[in-house]
């Protein structure tokens, strides 16, 4: 059952995107290393440390088939992710910058040729539980969920050292168009007549316009065939940070136009696409 969209390929832009990052990891002072990020209690070394554990990771298992750690008893989804990324991340604070810089440029290649050999419309290495929780997901949104986490990092690190991010639309665009794609899930609990629509507008060069429709007794990603019972208007900067919690709904809402279902409004501006 497609409920996600149209697919979106981000394979190309793997590597313009570690190469801005380990652009500006090498850019950077001693001190930019101990700067605190939005990551409760991780710094700058700390999410780098972790953006090469998302590497490890997805090799280990994806090309590898190895299954690491295991879940604790009664351990969450959530609860197991913090546990394993937050070992990962401490012991990661015995390398040195210049070594998690080497280790991100060595592996990241391998990661790229990973994604290249994967089928986009075959089956999740790993389910997008942002998306959905009761369907599988498609391999290309697995692999769009990493393109994201990876650049969310990166701008958690542009913020902390206080460097404008890499937001242009080539890079940008992708990672709002795949949070989007979180709608679905995040209407699940408002049950609506069918063909009810709802339409999210983010503005600006990266920005786009995105829809889901009740059909079939559940919400997804469709063009609405008549007006919109609800909208959402907000900046890329706002939605990219809404999505990854770095702003409040609070926060985002103030920041934020709406119009029509109030409860459906109420809702979209919990879009979520982490997992939490």
């Amino acid at each position: 059952m497609m409920i996600f969209g149209p697919a979106v390929d981000v394979r190309p832009l793997f590597p313009r995107e570690r190469q801005a990052m380990l652009a500006l990891l090498r850019s950077l002072e001693p001190a930019d290393w101990a700067r605190a990020t939005v990551c409760p209690g991780w710094d700058v070394h700390d999410v780098a440390g972790h953006v090469l554990n998302d590497y490890l990771r997805r090799l280990s298992g994806g090309r590898d088939g190895h299954t690491g750690a295991v879940f604790a008893d009664d351990e969450t989804l959530p609860a197991y992710l913090a546990r394993t990324n937050d070992e990962f991340v401490r012991a990661g604070r015995q390398l040195s910058p210049r070594l998690l810089i080497e280790l991100l440029e060595h592996t990241g290649p391998s990661l790229d040729a990973l994604w290249a050999a994967r089928d986009l419309e075959g089956p999740a290495g790993l389910n997008v539980s942002w998306a959905a929780t009761d369907v599988e997901s498609p391999a290309w949104l697995d692999i769009g969920r990493e393109y994201t986490e990876f650049w969310v990092h990166q701008q958690q690190v542009r913020d902390a050292v206080g460097r404008p991010g890499a937001t242009e639309p080539a890079l940008m665009a992708p990672v709002l168009d795949l949070f989007a794609r979180a709608l679905p899930h995040t209407l699940r609990a408002h049950d609506r007549p069918e063909d009810t629509a709802v339409v999210l507008d983010v503005p600006g060069p990266a920005g786009g316009r995105w829809s889901a429709v009740r059909r079939a007794g559940r919400w997804r990603m469709a063009a609405p065939e008549g007006d919109a019972a609800a909208r959402v208007t907000m900046d890329q900067d706002t939605f990219w940070r809404l999505a990854t919690r770095g702003l409040s709904t609070d926060e985002a809402r103030a920041r934020s136009r709406t119009s029509g279902d109030a409860e459906l409004t109420a809702a979209m501006t919990t879009l979520l696409a982490v997992v939490a």
